[in-house]
């Protein structure tokens, strides 16, 4: 058992990690705060003093932002529907015993290791292209024009690329949750006379309901600054600029580091938002 003396020597040795670590996420934080009252434009007259609110009215305000949220809440929607919903049907399907199971789940799982910037390139260039793409030639062979992706249905596409960098991620948590259940209890429902979708619906979903909220709410957070799938493929065209690509527009392209900053506080107060809405509608599975 720890004594006093060996616990106040283990506080005395992690304070500095956790004084380096306050310091490396505070003084970001502080510095956005700080730039967002600022009129603050490096390459174009640089620090013209405060201005108090008026960076968060107008970029709340401006006619991109709201067009901005709506976008970043579709694509997370979205590749939250297509992940969990195809993520349950592979973990069903990897589940079941068949050769080769090891290099399957591999294949499976590769997609998540690939950087976004090359899944949207390889997306881009050899999947969606209008002329040499993958699409495109299927499209041909049935005798049907080929589709633009990427201007035609932009957030359809933006969600699909997306989707499959998050697909194995779901697929390996709920694999792992439907490995867990007990086998017997879905012998006794199918000798009960229980159909394969009876045993879905009143066994295996219920029991994946802990995994599913545990993707949602991981997915959630790295989805809203979702940014490098959109910058090589749309640029933020055609309807597919979301918040975080947004702020990028106001910091770089416009060199308005204090309009930008406050876009950035606008996007901690949306994830703090989304956060507390999870834990507490969501999360309630987790207490079960």
């Amino acid at each position: 058992m720890a004594t006093q003396h060996s616990r106040s020597a283990a506080r005395i040795m992690m304070a500095p990690a956790v004084f380096l670590l306050l310091v490396w996420m505070l003084v970001p934080l502080c510095m956005t705060l700080w730039f967002s009252v600022r009129d603050f434009r490096p390459l174009r007259g640089g620090d013209n003093g405060f201005v108090g609110m008026e960076n968060f009215i107008r970029f709340v305000s401006s006619s991109s932002f709201w067009p901005a949220v709506m976008t970043t809440l579709i694509i997370v929607g979205g590749v939250l529907l297509i992940s969990i919903c195809l993520g349950v049907l592979l973990a069903i399907l990897l589940d079941q015993p068949m050769w080769g199971q090891g290099v399957v789940r591999i294949l499976v799982i590769a997609p998540f290791f690939v950087m976004p910037t090359v899944s949207a390139l390889v997306w881009k260039n050899m999947f969606m292209d209008p002329v040499n793409g993958v699409f495109s030639y299927i499209w041909r062979f049935f005798g049907a024009d080929p589709v633009v992706w990427l201007s035609e249905m932009p957030v359809f596409s933006i969600v699909m690329i997306v989707s499959w960098q998050w697909l194995p991620f779901a697929t390996l948590i709920l694999l792992t949750a439907i490995q867990s259940l007990d086998s017997e209890q879905l012998e006794a429902a199918e000798m009960d006379g229980a159909g394969p979708f009876s045993r879905f619906g009143f066994i295996t979903l219920p029991h994946l309901s802990r995994a599913i909220t545990i993707v949602i709410l991981i997915q959630t957070i790295f989805l809203l600054a979702v940014f490098a799938e959109i910058f090589v493929t749309t640029g933020g065209a055609f309807g597919t600029r979301t918040l975080t690509y947004l702020i990028y527009q106001r910091v770089l392209e416009s060199q308005n580091v204090g309009l930008g900053s406050a876009g950035g506080v606008y996007a901690i107060i949306l994830a703090n938002i989304v956060a507390i809405f999870l834990m507490r509608i969501v999360g309630k599975n987790l207490d079960k």
